[in-house]
């Protein structure tokens, strides 16, 4: 459970390439989420590329930290499920998952959302050659932390009503 108090949006990365066990461990993490009847409506692009990396960082306006990263994942929902009204719900908490296990593998990572926004989704579409049956969810940019930040407090008993 400490990655969930650890983890903290991760912007500015070490220049160090990450290594590929450990994407495949965020993947899995990725993977292991729950989703709507077992859908399972993701799907993934590994960018590597710094080429597309940089034009990844202008596809929205709190992109810019992608530029800096080792790895951007991309990841996508399919439509054509049993329960497609949940799919982006799924990708959430698959999201989440990625941002959680990278703070085990000392990784830092954030959340560049990108759905539901037609715009950028589109423009993540054209840069990675996604085709028509996938939806472009998330950028999460991912990488050696330069800083240790720790996470705020964010309990608020005022927000929680017993009966």
């Amino acid at each position: 459970m400490n990655a969930i108090f650890q983890r903290t949006s991760v912007r500015k990365y070490e220049n160090k390439e990450i290594e590929n066990e450990k994407i495949e461990l965020l993947l899995k993490a990725a993977m292991s989420a729950p989703s709507a009847a077992n859908q399972q409506p993701w799907e993934f692009y590994i960018v590597k590329d710094k080429d597309i990396i940089d034009k990844l960082s202008n596809c929205s306006p709190y992109a810019k930290c992608v530029k800096g990263a080792p790895v951007a994942i991309v990841n996508c929902y399919r439509k054509d499920i049993e329960m497609p009204e949940y799919a982006e719900i799924d990708l959430s908490a698959c999201t989440e998952n990625i941002l959680l296990e990278a703070v085990e593998l000392g990784l830092g990572a954030v959340w560049i959302g990108i759905a539901p926004l037609v715009d950028r989704m589109q423009s993540v579409k054209d840069i990675l050659g996604i085709p028509d049956h996938l939806h472009a969810f998330a950028i999460i940019p991912v990488g050696y932390p330069i800083n240790e930040d720790n996470q705020q407090d964010r309990y608020d008993k005022t927000r929680v009503h017993y009966k």
